[in-house]
C-alpha cells in the first residue's frame, strides 16, 4: 500500500505540455500529472509556464515543516488558472476536504516523487545515493537564510505558502529596464512591486560626511553595509523563532542580506527575473567592496563566499545567458572579486582566516572552470616562443584597469597649501 502520509503539493489542472518545476528541477507535464510527493522539510519553490519556451513564468515559495507524530504531513494544494496562466490557491473548503480524502487514489499514478534535479535520473538507486545527498545539501545551502519575514517583505504577500513572483515582477528602480516588456503592458501593471533592501552604491557615506570621511566611505563601503543592516534588516537572536516556527536562518540582521542574495539568485535561475538579477549584483557590489567589515563580520563573509561559489556552480543552469561568466559578461563580478581579494589580504595579511580559506576555494573553482585569476600574482610580461623558434616579448595589458597600471595608474596632483590668492593691487584698490 502506498504511503500517502508524507508531505506533498497538489498542482491541479495544469495542462499537458506545460512547463513545471520545483527547486532545481524542471520538466514538461504529462496528462496524468497532479503534483509532487515525498517533499523534504524546508523551503521550496514551485514554478510553471504555459509553454516550455521563454514565456512568462509564475512561481510560489512554500515551506514544508518537519514531520511530527502528532500532526498530519503537510499537504499544499494549488490549481492552474487558465485565465491567468498561473497557479492560484484552492480556497473552497469542500474541495480541500475532497482532495485530502482522495489523496490515496492519486498517490501512486499522478504524483511524481520529489527530486532536486534530473542529474541522477538514469542511475541506479545505489549509484544515486551520494549524488542525492549532495543535491539535498546544495539546495539547503542555497536557501538556509530565507525566512517568512524576508519573503513577505520582498513579495508583499503575507499569506503563508503563497509568496508569489513572476518573470515580470520588478522593483520600481528596475521597471524601465526589463528586456522585452514596456511599462504600459498589462503584465507589469498587474505585478506586485518587489521590495528589496535599498542599496545605493552612489552614496555609501553618512549624510553630512565630507572630506576624508567621505572618500574613505566611498572606497570601503563597510559603513553602508552596517547602516543597511541596522536600519532595514530584522535582526533576531540565533535560534529565535517567529510565530510561523521559522528561525530565519542564522544570527542577526546581516543574515537577511544573505537571504536576499539567495532569493534573488534563485529567481533568476528559475524565472529568469531581470530585476532580481540587478539586485543580486547590487548586493554583491556592496558586500564585496567592504574592507573593515571583513574582519568585523567574519562569519557573515564566510557564508557569503561559500554561497557565491555554490551559486556560480549553478549559473550554467540559467536559460538565456543572464549569468554569463565569459570575459565580457563576467567583468563586473571579476572586478569585484579581485577588489575583495585585495581587501581580504590587507585585513588578514599573513594570518590564517576562514574567509581566506573559502575565498581560495572560490578562486580555485573560477580558475578551473573559467580561467579567472583573482590574485595580483601572475605573469604580466615574458618571452613567448613561436612555432618557428623565434622568441618575442609579450605583455598583458588587458587587466591594466583592474590593476591600476598604465593609463589607469593613479595620478598624484600637487595642490597649493593655502589655495589661490588674489592680488588686490591689480584690482585698482
Amino acid at each position: 500500500m502506498a504511503n500517502s502520509n508524507t508531505p506533498a503539493i497538489l498542482l491541479l489542472n495544469i495542462p499537458a505540455g506545460a512547463l513545471c518545476g520545483i527547486d532545481l528541477l524542471s520538466f514538461t507535464t504529462s496528462p496524468r500529472f497532479q503534483g509532487i510527493k515525498n517533499l523534504p522539510p524546508g523551503w521550496h519553490f514551485v514554478f510553471t509556464g504555459a509553454t516550455t519556451s521563454h514565456s512568462v513564468r509564475h512561481g510560489i515559495w512554500f515551506r514544508i515543516h518537519p514531520a511530527s507524530s502528532t500532526s498530519p504531513a503537510d499537504l499544499i494544494i494549488k490549481k492552474w488558472s487558465p485565465e491567468k496562466e498561473e497557479l492560484i490557491p484552492e480556497t473552497s473548503p469542500t474541495t480541500l476536504l475532497q482532495h485530502h480524502a482522495n489523496l490515496g487514489a492519486i498517490w501512486t499514478e499522478s504524483l511524481t516523487p520529489y527530486r532536486q534535479s534530473a542529474a541522477f535520473a538514469t542511475t541506479t538507486s545505489t549509484e544515486s545515493e551520494p549524488l542525492v545527498e549532495e543535491e539535498k545539501h546544495d539546495w539547503h545551502d542555497l536557501t538556509d537564510c530565507i525566512s517568512a519575514a524576508l519573503l513577505t517583505r520582498i513579495t508583499g504577500e503575507s499569506t503563508p505558502d503563497n509568496w508569489t513572483l513572476t518573470t515580470a515582477s520588478s522593483a520600481k528602480q528596475d521597471e524601465d529596464h526589463i528586456p522585452g516588456l514596456s511599462m504600459g503592458s498589462e503584465t507589469l501593471e498587474s505585478e506586485h512591486e518587489l521590495r528589496f533592501l535599498p542599496v545605493n552604491l552612489k552614496q555609501t557615506w553618512r549624510e553630512g560626511a565630507i572630506g576624508r570621511e567621505r572618500t574613505e566611505a566611498a572606497q570601503d563601503r563597510s559603513w553602508a553595509l552596517g547602516d543597511l543592516v541596522e536600519r532595514f534588516c530584522q535582526g533576531r537572536a540565533q535560534g529565535q523563532q517567529d510565530a510561523e516556527g521559522d528561525d530565519g536562518g542564522e544570527g542577526d540582521g546581516e543574515w537577511e542580506v544573505v537571504g536576499e542574495l539567495q532569493v534573488t539568485f534563485l529567481m533568476v535561475l528559475t524565472l529568469a527575473n531581470y530585476s532580481c538579477l540587478e539586485q543580486w549584483k547590487r548586493l554583491l557590489g556592496l558586500v564585496l567592496t567592504c574592507k573593515a567589515a571583513v574582519g568585523e563580520r567574519e562569519a557573515f563573509y564566510v557564508k557569503v563566499v561559500k554561497l557565491l561559489r555554490l551559486q556560480l556552480q549553478h549559473c550554467g543552469d540559467v536559460d538565456g545567458g543572464l549569468f554569463d561568466l565569459s570575459d565580457d559578461g563576467g567583468a563586473l563580478l571579476k572586478g569585484l572579486l579581485k577588489q575583495f581579494r585585495r581587501a581580504v589580504d590587507e585585513v588578514y595579511k599573513e594570518g590564517e582566516s576562514t574567509v581566506k580559506d573559502e575565498l581560495e576555494e572560490l578562486e580555485g573553482f573560477l580558475r578551473t572552470q573559467h580561467g579567472w585569476e583573482l590574485s595580483d600574482s601572475y605573469v604580466r610580461r615574458g618571452m613567448l616562443e613561436l612555432e618557428d623558434g623565434e622568441q618575442v616579448e609579450m605583455e598583458i595589458n588587458d587587466l591594466e584597469g583592474e590593476d591600476e597600471r598604465g593609463e589607469y595608474a593613479p595620478i598624484i596632483v600637487d595642490t597649493i597649501e593655502h589655495g589661490p590668492t588674489i592680488d588686490s593691487n591689480k584690482n585698482g584698490s
